[in-house]
């Protein structure tokens, strides 16, 4: 029998206060308060970093600041991106038992094929692309990511329906060697949209229905309309005036690189990008006084990544490597992206930096 999976719509809110949203409905969900739902979001102009990324480095802030866009970082890992009324976020919340499949990646690639098939009931080609895309000929029209929380799984993906692409390289810094590594001139070159495709944009109510309709085909389950429960919204409002909403937690990675004596190197594998950021003490500066990883990948928990730099904290230097892979061996973690060994490589390269 197929699993009833509530259908809610947040419409346009603040991007921080679409972001607390997320952690009400992953923190009611674990604790069973909520049912496995999908939820669809749009923004006003915002610009959104990931969990694990430098604000500095990845928003040309002035910018933002000066056209009143929001600047937001998300509670999942991955890039940063450009949001405005012209894209529609969708997510699903549901306990890693319900399709009867416990692999992150395997889950990742079911639902991102799910939203493909539902994405071409609109008249296009859409194929996903690993490891968190789907795309039509070759240009992405929507990235996704997730993570597990307990045994609730929480997956978000996006779809560019009408975006101003001069607009997003306005507000974000995208690496050059991004767009080196998949032979483009802009990254404008790298997306597309549903306008683009169809010469006119659908209607989001058309958009949402094919989903829908992709989500219930493929994943085997009964999507129904249900209600915003009272619950979400006041744990929602709760954790935006206490964290998720607050300039401390946007700005929490600033700009690493920056301070006294701080090393960086970076390392970019087939799972993202791992940057390092590491300070050094002892009388021969044998050890990490403190260490720092950013970057666009995923890791499963998130908070896993302050785990490993507490647990690298006053450890020799010359161990780094197997200092990594013994944390990532005892510790409970599930990765989608990235392996210890792309932490280890970039620590390695930042302290290559000393000389």
């Amino acid at each position: 029998m197929a699993k009833d999976f509530r259908v809610i719509d947040t419409s346009i809110r603040d991007g921080r206060a679409q972001i607390a949203f997320d952690q009400a409905m992953i923190d009611l969900h674990v604790a069973g308060d909520i049912p496995d739902s999908i939820r669809f979001l749009r923004f006003p102009p915002t610009a959104l970093i990931g969990r694990h990324q430098a604000l500095s480095q990845e928003l040309k802030l002035d910018y933002c600041r000066d056209n009143d866009i929001r600047t937001v970082r998300r509670i999942t890992g991955g890039g940063a991106l450009y949001f405005d009324e012209g894209q529609l976020g969708w997510e699903l919340i549901f306990d890693r038992a319900t399709l009867g499949i416990s692999s992150l990646a395997d889950l990742a690639r079911e639902i991102c094929e799910a939203a493909a098939v539902g994405l071409s009931k609109l008249g296009i080609n859409a194929k996903y692309r690993p490891r968190n895309d789907i795309e039509v000929d070759g240009r992405k029209i929507s990235g996704t990511g997730g993570f597990f929380d307990g045994n609730s799984l929480f997956y978000q993906g996006t779809v560019l329906v009408d975006m101003d692409a001069a607009e997003m390289l306005r507000v974000l810094n995208v690496p050059e060697a991004k767009l080196a590594k998949r032979k483009l001139d802009s990254a404008e070159q790298r997306v597309v949209t549903l306008k683009e495709l169809l010469g006119e944009a659908p209607d989001i109510e058309t958009i949402k229905s094919a989903l829908i309709e992709g989500f219930a085909e493929r994943l085997g389950i009964n999507p129904q309309p249900g209600k915003i429960t009272a619950g979400e919204e006041d744990l929602a409002k709760r954790y935006f005036d206490e964290e998720i909403g607050t300039d401390a937690f946007v700005a929490e990675i600033d700009d690493p690189a920056s301070g006294a004596e701080v090393l960086s190197a970076s390392h970019t594998g087939q799972g993202g990008t791992v940057a390092a950021h590491v300070r050094l003490e002892g009388p021969n500066r044998e050890r990490f006084r403190e260490v720092l990883i950013t970057g666009d990948f995923f890791v499963t928990p998130p908070r896993i990544v302050l785990d490993l730099e507490a647990a690298l904290r006053g450890t020799l230097t010359k161990e780094a490597r197997q200092s990594v892979e013994t944390f990532f061996e005892t510790a409970e973690v599930g990765l989608l992206t990235i392996a210890p060994g792309d932490f280890a490589t970039a620590i390695e390269a930042a302290l290559g930096e000393s000389g």
